[in-house]
């Protein structure tokens, strides 16, 4: 759809983020209704943005706010949460001054030109997180993790995992192996002509193995996909114009340009050597987020992801950081095939048609097939240009169906995520995080992972209220 602007009014969902998120310590969850289900155990996780504003001022998009944990621990004496920021230097410093002080993704430090030129970009820690044995990383794509206790949050610090250099960034969607507990990821070296870092990870976090590959110019690449013996990326026409940003004339998010002309650049690379297998150009669209991929029969590869016309989505983003939005600019979930000795496009479909966001599959199928993919999406009434996701689903690729929980007006959920049952592997349930703006409060709601369209087994009261956030994940026992 085209990207279009029109008059606001103001929806329940900007109460979630008009106000700093309040911490909280470990707190014993009442039950609304039901019952928290007997094989649902282990730990929830998520991250996001929790305060928007120091001082009086606000930041320039949502993805400027300081990261803050939400983490849910449900043992057999029931669920306890806890709420915490972390504790980043940067945000440290902001809190001693009272007021903003460094430059982010869509916000200019205050100043001079001069003063603004040594700023650092603050890492925010704030878009999503990945529990290791021992710790819990807060993750953000321009820098490097802090790590947090599993149980209380408390922050320890920055990790480097043994081998992240300086200027070399962890980014904020790792792959998992489910059979071999490997774990990749990326992060983007920027620079007049950047670097793609890739790394390879044993299960507890340790970087074993590393590779860059040269990039034109400073694209951004925000997620890429792990499926059976590759690594694959999308890397769309968005180019960075680094100088306005790093003398302090604009923010990085006013800096980047849409470049259709130079279409969406596919790299697949080997996931034991971590080089290069091909590459290849298709036509210009923007993805922020696969739901998975994988080898099908023929050999080919196939991913899922949620497409974009265009990079409109990113100042519907912004305007969220204000409470409300105008901009029309959403995705929706497709898949394409790949050679994967020319990289070449095979073939590409729409799935689904409905707008959507936050694809993910249960943790089991990660890099394999998967039938379900659960996700987030629009209400079938709602105003696209003022409202966000009020729903999550299912969908079934083997029916092409979508199984679709409507929370209600004025209820707003986070990204589903699957957990498996402990008494019976075959048997999961949905999570997520729900503003209720008919309230102003926040609960945690689980369903069936089969039954999406019946009501939730159960709804957990929160503290407080926890602002709009963005990825989380689930670690079993």
């Amino acid at each position: 759809m085209e990207t279009t602007s029109q008059s606001v009014t103001h929806r329940a969902w900007g109460k979630a983020i008009a106000y700093p998120g309040k911490e909280f310590s470990p707190t014993s969850l009442p039950i609304c209704s039901g019952k928290i289900p007997e094989g649902l155990r282990g730990s929830l996780y998520r991250n996001g943005p929790g305060r928007l504003e120091r001082g009086g001022k606000r930041m320039g998009h949502w993805f400027d706010g300081d990261g803050a944990i939400l983490a849910v621990h449900f043992t057999d004496a029931g669920a306890t949460a806890v709420y915490r920021y972390v504790q980043t230097t940067g945000y440290q410093a902001e809190a001693a001054a009272d007021t903003l002080l460094y430059p982010n993704y869509g916000t200019i430090a205050p100043g001079s030109i001069w003063q603004r030129w040594s700023k650092s970009v603050k890492n925010s820690a704030n878009t999503s997180v990945l529990p290791l044995p021992d710790k819990l990383l807060a993750l953000w794509e321009g820098g490097h993790p802090h790590v947090l206790n599993l149980q209380t949050l408390e922050t320890r610090g920055t990790d480097n995992l043994t081998q992240l250099g300086e200027g070399e960034p962890f980014s904020a969607h790792p792959k998992c192996d489910p059979k071999t507990g490997e774990i990749f990821n990326f992060g983007i070296s920027s620079g007049l002509n950047s670097k793609l870092n890739l790394y390879k990870s044993k299960s507890t976090g340790q970087i074993v193995q590393k590779a860059a590959f040269q990039l034109k110019g400073l694209p951004l690449v925000h997620d890429f996909v792990l499926a059976g013996q590759y690594l694959v990326f999308f890397v769309p026409p968005v180019q960075v114009n680094l100088l306005p940003p790093a003398v302090g004339l604009s923010s990085f998010s006013d800096a980047m340009q849409w470049r259709p002309e130079l279409g969406t650049q596919i790299l697949i690379f080997d996931r034991d050597t971590l080089s290069l297998v091909a590459r290849s150009e298709t036509e210009p669209w923007y993805q922020w987020h696969f739901a998975n991929g994988y080898l099908d029969a023929d050999g080919s590869i196939v991913i899922d992801f949620v497409r974009y016309k265009d990079f409109g989505t990113n100042q519907r983003l912004k305007e969220v950081a204000t409470g409300q939005t105008h901009t029309i600019a959403e995705g929706k979930l497709w898949q394409v095939h790949l050679d994967p000795h020319t990289g070449k496009v095979k073939a590409a479909e729409e799935l689904l048609n409905r707008f959507c966001e936050f694809p993910v599959v249960p943790t089991a199928q990660v890099g394999v097939a998967s039938r379900y993919t659960y996700l987030s999406l629009h209400r079938q009434d709602a105003d696209i240009s003022q409202e966000l996701y009020g729903a999550i689903a299912r969908f079934d690729s083997q029916t092409n169906t979508l199984m679709e929980a409507d929370l209600g007006e004025n209820r707003y959920p986070s990204e589903p995520l699957y957990a498996t049952d402990t008494i019976n592997p075959e048997q999961g349930w949905v999570l997520t995080v729900v503003y209720d703006g008919n309230a102003d409060r926040s609960e945690v709601w689980i369903f069936r992972g089969d039954a999406l369209d019946e009501e939730p087994v159960c709804r957990l009261e929160l503290p407080g209220v926890i602002p709009l956030g963005f990825h989380g994940k689930w670690q079993s026992p």
